[in-house]
């Protein structure tokens, strides 16, 4: 996450620090930084390259976004784990299954391993190869993203104001489901929840987290807008993103 900085036996070799973030996300972190780190510190934002999409059916359109206008608004779970999952392929199966019967609509991305999950999933899952998980997490019909946790994942899916059912796996993505859960309280850790891959405890998670009556998912859903709000609001003019991009050009530029 931390761009830019090289340690040397004679300390830290590097004029700038370039952070893929955003202020606002994670101020006491770039704070403490700022007072360490005898360089300019400066943030780049979600870098997100557009934050809409067009909503209407349309043949042009991927298949899996027409799949998507037919559901109604905040009712599908996106799930992907990354290009690189630990688990067998049993505990998949049980992912699969619980996701099933869950009752929950869900939009799953699975290198690999399609044609077996589909066997397993039923009418309200789609699996497929590949997608644009932007232009997924935008749509109207997503309530939810079950990740691995990566810091883009995170960035695109606080940017869309889609809260999170982690699932962190190694690296660096136990301590971003930490800040999802525990900071900004706008996921859960199905991993803490369910404890082994069992399909009835992942059933039930999936369903209490996706339950539209639920006073808890309700309060998470306004979390997360108001994060979209603030990581949108970052990009633009005047926002600190904007303002540290515009400094760092400056200072490169003049150095």
């Amino acid at each position: 996450m931390f761009n830019g900085i090289a340690p040397t036996r004679f300390g830290i070799k590097a004029n700038y620090v370039l952070i893929s973030t955003m202020y606002e996300l994670e101020s006491e972190a770039i704070d403490a930084l700022r007072a360490t780190l005898k360089m300019p510190i400066y943030t780049s934002g979600p870098n997100i390259p557009y934050s809409q999409i067009e909503p209407n059916p349309s043949s042009n359109q991927p298949f899996y976004l027409n799949w998507l206008n037919s559901k109604p608004p905040r009712t599908v779970l996106y799930v992907s784990f990354g290009s690189f999952l630990s688990v067998t392929s049993v505990e998949m199966a049980e992912i699969a299954y619980g996701l099933t019967q869950s009752g929950v609509n869900f939009l799953w991305v699975a290198r690999g391993e399609t044609s077996h999950l589909k066997e397993i999933c039923g009418k309200n899952g789609m699996v497929v190869e590949w997608c644009d998980q932007l232009r997924i997490l935008l749509h109207s019909s997503i309530g939810g993203f079950c990740t691995h946790c990566g810091w883009n994942s995170v960035k695109e899916s606080m940017f869309s104001g889609v809260p999170m059912l982690t699932f962190p796996i190694l690296l660096d993505q136990p301590l971003n489901s930490k800040l999802i859960v525990k900071d900004w309280m706008v996921g859960w850790n199905m991993g803490e929840r369910v404890g082994v891959f069992n399909r009835d405890e992942i059933a039930k998670t999936v369903r209490d987290f996706m339950d539209p009556k639920s006073v808890v998912r309700t309060e998470m859903m306004e979390r997360a807008k108001a994060f979209s709000r603030i990581c949108q609001e970052s990009v633009v003019d005047g926002g600190s993103v904007n303002e540290d991009i515009d400094a760092f050009v400056r200072d490169i530029s003049m150095n």
